[in-house]
């Protein structure tokens, strides 16, 4: 199965000018927990995370209102295209311990990943996402000792 099978292709992103803030607000609003950093041709140049905002800005006293999500997102982004196997994403989940990942076609975003998706496909054997998963919180157990 490809990532096409799976993907979301309605992806939220924002600028890097753009505000933690407002970003925050996007999350909440379309309910995701990830939003990609485009410049003006769509071209990825980051992402931010939930877990971004709180760890870069809230927890460091920033001003959300003013500082621009490029301050607090993460630049080296692990994307892959729609035509990649699902099985080879799920390595890339493990050994970058991400959960979710971009998709490029053309240097575009054309869609979002997430291990969310994986598991509720039908088409997508259980045990394999359980098995990502437990692999990204065991390296996340090992980082924080």
């Amino acid at each position: 199965m490809k990532v096409r099978d799976c993907m979301c292709n309605n992806v939220t992103w924002v600028k890097p000018n753009d505000s933690v803030c407002n970003c925050a607000k996007l999350m909440c609003d379309n309910h995701i927990g990830c939003v990609p950093v485009c410049n003006d041709a769509q071209n990825i140049v980051g992402i931010v995370t939930d877990r971004d905002i709180i760890l870069r800005s809230i927890a460091c006293d920033k001003d959300v209102k003013s500082t621009p999500v490029s301050e607090i997102m993460t630049c080296k982004v692990c994307s892959c295209t729609p035509d990649t196997h699902i099985d080879e994403v799920q390595d890339l989940m493990k050994k970058n311990q991400i959960r979710r990942i971009p998709v490029m076609e053309n240097n575009k975003i054309v869609g979002i990943l997430t291990l969310g998706d994986l598991a509720a496909n039908p088409n997508i054997n259980n045990e394999e996402v359980t098995n990502t998963l437990e692999n990204i919180c065991n390296c996340n157990k090992k980082n924080a000792e």
